[in-house]
């Protein structure tokens, strides 16, 4: 890509999630840079050659008015779908005009806005979805939720949907996304219930909250398809992106590959170096064993795949011209950085009971050495505030285009509805 638009930018991102609980597509933050005049127009050029078919959709969600109209303006049918806020439609009728020729192009357009102010039947004609947030009562969960007035929007309830709610429930759409969602109860809901398009971001807290007592198990689905990459005697590589797409899988593989049992002369701190040494015959065998009791929770699925996506995300932004092998140390370190998360205890704790290097021990649980800004860097891009991204940028010496290049090669690698490992 030309250096003129990514260099100009600040890029973020968020999953978009399926009834499945796969990826249905990809959010993309668009923040122009202060001072600067990106061309909205090359960008999409430029997505179109990177985008494959088998990436999962793309939705651009610009930050400022003027993104917006720049791509409401330039872009051709069969552009990615555009986010266009409901409240700056409302306020501005050059966005309204802009948005009227747009749709009449043939583009694809998201309305994006609170569910209590959903657009009239007119204006909601321009718009394929919305993408709804909730009042704040409704977001954190259906207990809460409270009655709001009858949306217009397309895509109206089903009849028999309200009885799914207790009491005083929200007027869920069906067939829309939702944005925003702190409980997993609303989203089981938006996604079963109401058949939601996709939802942006999971509620990664309750989710944690509502698991918190099940003893943690690796995927089924990771277990079994390693099991078949040996049967197919598959590459090395294969079988290590395998085991690396399940956190909890390849932190049990670290453990039992040092334990006593097995007696190895030498610690093993990595995937591969596991693999090596451990011989396929005794894997084969201890995945038959981790099958009968693995975890076959959809709804820790999305969990699952965000720390991967992170863990991607982080071997990229490694320094270019490292080894391989720190690549690998990288995605490892940012791996298990969250695995608190599916483990229910902290970090520390559980990085201790591996020889892993020291550099990873550091990054996580000190936040200091070579690990540590990329830790960070990586979980800044997954929000839509620009803010740490740019100081981040700013203090590690990244330039835009670099970090911008990264980030969009490593989503455009990825494939709709499939687990990391097989993307």
């Amino acid at each position: 890509m030309a250096q003129s638009v990514l260099s100009s930018l600040t890029l973020g991102y968020r999953p978009l999630w399926s009834r499945a609980r796969r990826l249905a597509g990809v959010q993309l933050y668009v923040h122009e840079d202060p001072g600067a005049a990106a061309d909205m127009a090359h960008l999409l050029r430029s997505l179109d050659e990177l985008w494959s078919r088998q990436a999962p959709p793309l939705l651009l969600s610009p930050q400022s008015r003027q993104v917006l109209c720049n791509l409401l303006e330039h872009a051709p049918q069969g552009s990615p779908w555009i986010e266009v806020r409901g409240d700056w439609l409302q306020q501005d009728e050059g966005i309204y005009q802009l948005t009227q020729k747009a749709k009449a192009r043939g583009l694809m357009l998201v309305w994006g806005g609170s569910l209590a102010d959903v657009p009239e039947a007119g204006a909601a004609s321009y718009f394929a979805s919305s993408l709804l947030s909730l009042p704040p009562e409704g977001a954190g969960g259906i207990a809460n939720a409270v009655r709001t007035g009858t949306p217009t929007l397309q895509a109206a309830d089903k009849p028999e949907a309200a009885s799914f709610f207790p009491a005083q429930p929200l007027n869920l759409l069906n067939g829309q996304m939702y944005d925003g969602l702190k409980s997993l109860e609303l989203a089981r809901a938006c996604l079963d219930a109401h058949e939601a398009g996709a939802i942006a971001g999971w509620p990664v807290a309750d989710t944690v909250q509502a698991f918190r007592l099940q003893q943690p198990q690796p995927s089924r689905d990771a277990v079994f398809r390693l099991m078949k990459a040996i049967d197919k005697e598959q590459s090395l590589d294969v079988m290590e992106e395998i085991l690396g797409s399940d956190p909890v899988l390849a932190y049990r593989f670290l453990l039992y590959t040092n334990s006593a049992a097995l007696g190895l002369r030498r610690g093993v701190d990595s995937l591969r170096r596991g693999l090596v040494m451990l011989g396929l015959g005794t894997l084969q065998r201890w995945l038959a064993d981790q099958l009968p009791h693995a975890c076959t929770e959809q709804d820790l699925v999305p969990l699952r795949t965000q720390i991967v996506l992170r863990a991607r995300l982080a071997e990229r932004l490694i320094e270019a011209g490292v080894s391989l092998e720190l690549q690998r140390e990288m995605y490892l370190c940012s791996v298990f950085s969250q695995l608190d998360l599916l483990l229910n205890e902290p970090v520390a704790n559980i990085l201790r009971r591996t020889p892993l290097n020291e550099r990873i021990f550091d990054g996580v649980v000190g936040r200091t050495g070579p690990y540590a800004a990329v830790l960070q860097m990586s979980q800044a891009l997954e929000s839509s505030d620009a803010a740490p991204i740019r100081h981040l940028r700013e203090q590690e010496d990244w330039s835009a285009e670099d970090l911008n290049r990264l980030l969009l090669r490593m989503l455009s690698e990825l494939k709709l509805g499939m687990p990391p490992s097989l993307s």
